[in-house]
């Protein structure tokens, strides 16, 4: 199966082995998805690539799930992998957006702990701001450019970071947040029209 470049990982055939790890500690966002690294370390899209949103949304707010959110290449390979998804709500820094939802895979059959986390939200601007300062004061970091703002673990926190060095990270826009493991997998996000 061919992937388009700019939208995945670059050996998602590997996704067994390209374990992504969030972790429990102090620093992780609520609801707190944990997991043990496999052994691998992530693949990642190419170290040129920047994230950005979607070009074209995949469906409406209210008709968002686990299904829809990532890119359908994506989609098929993870359940070619055997994986599947677990739906939670969207929460991070002490704040719970109850319109949106993180979708965290892997193979539920076995005990690996591989997995990867997607997550998509509407969210004001007040919401974002008390998200942001949740996040910060559990030691994120904030780096904003022409597409947003992104709060990300903490390198020397992160037990997985992509090729940039970036872990698990939340980028925010104009009326929406997204969540993935890694910011490089942002791109594998179909953001709903909110």
């Amino acid at each position: 199966m061919s992937l388009p470049h700019s939208r995945t990982l670059t050996a998602l055939a590997a996704l067994g082995l390209a374990a992504l790890l969030l972790t429990g500690c102090g620093t992780s966002a609520e609801p707190d998805p944990t997991a043990t690294v496999g052994g691998g370390t992530p693949s990642a899209a190419p170290t040129d690539a920047q994230p950005t949103p979607s070009a074209t949304p995949s469906a409406t707010a209210a008709a968002a799930t686990c299904d829809s959110l990532i890119v359908p290449d994506v989609h098929e390979e993870l359940g070619a992998q055997g994986w599947t998804f677990k739906e939670t709500p969207f929460a991070a820094g002490g704040v719970t957006l109850g319109k949106g939802l993180q979708c965290t895979w892997a193979d539920y059959t076995t005990a690996s702990g591989n997995l990867m986390l997607f997550g998509w939200a509407p969210i004001t601007v007040d919401q974002a701001a008390d998200m942001q300062r949740g996040l910060e004061a559990q030691g994120w970091l904030r780096e904003e450019d022409g597409s947003g703002v992104y709060i990300t673990e903490d390198p020397m926190q992160a037990p997985t970071i992509d090729d940039n060095g970036y872990g698990m990270t939340y980028q925010f826009g104009d009326g929406w947040v997204t969540v993935s493991d890694t910011k490089q997998n942002l791109l594998l996000i179909q953001r709903p029209q909110a």
